[in-house]
């Protein structure tokens, strides 16, 4: 990613997390895989990406920092977090009828700009 393409660092958080939004959804076109959602909303729940590509399905969780000196963004997706994505994945599998395909949760972070991929961050809570 060039200078240019990185969001610009300011005040309003919503409008910077959907760029780095758009960055992640990028990279997955890239990837051969299809957007069926952005920020898709379970009441209070939200998915910030949901992709396909073949029979798999992906829920990602985007999170941006910018530096480590907090630590890295990844570990920001806690139990809690990871209990609210798995509530609202199920709900939008129901909602959209989707059944027999594989299932994913992923992690893209930016730090500095940087993107990373951590493909099956985790699994769905019990």
């Amino acid at each position: 990613m060039s200078s240019s393409d990185k969001p610009k660092r300011g005040i309003d958080s919503v409008s910077i997390g959907r760029q780095f939004e758009k960055l992640a959804a990028d990279y997955f076109i890239r990837g051969g895989f299809d957007i069926l959602e952005n920020n898709w909303q379970a009441g209070q729940k939200e998915i910030d990406l949901i992709v396909k590509k073949d029979r798999l399905v992906v829920f990602v969780e985007v999170k941006s920092a910018s530096s480590k000196k907090y630590g890295h963004p990844a570990e920001r997706v806690d139990d809690r977090k990871i209990h609210n994505l798995t509530e609202a994945a199920q709900k939008y599998l129901i909602e959209n009828a989707i059944e027999g395909c594989d299932l994913r949760f992923d992690v893209i972070t930016f730090v500095d700009g940087k993107l990373e991929h951590f493909p099956d961050a985790f699994e769905a809570a019990q």
